[in-house]
């Protein structure tokens, strides 16, 4: 997170909007302490989905659907 004074803020406002716009936050300070946060109203990127992310790493068997032994005597 970048932090900056008021006063150097007040000359780079238009470089600040393009930072924030690209979703990273700048806090705003005067005299060292924080005043404002500017923050992208679009909020961050989303993870992608996860459909799909486990392709050829989980694999079902062809004895899925029988019977489990330790269920035997629940028959």
């Amino acid at each position: 997170m970048t932090t900056i004074e008021i006063d150097q803020a007040i000359l780079e406002i238009t470089q600040l909007l393009e930072i924030v716009a690209k979703g990273k936050d700048i806090i705003i300070t005067k005299n060292h302490e924080p005043l404002v946060k500017l923050s992208s109203i679009k909020g961050k990127k989303q993870r992608p989905p996860l459909f799909g992310t486990d392709k050829d790493i989980i694999r079902i068997t062809e004895d899925f659907d029988e019977p489990l032994a330790d269920f035997n005597e629940y028959r």
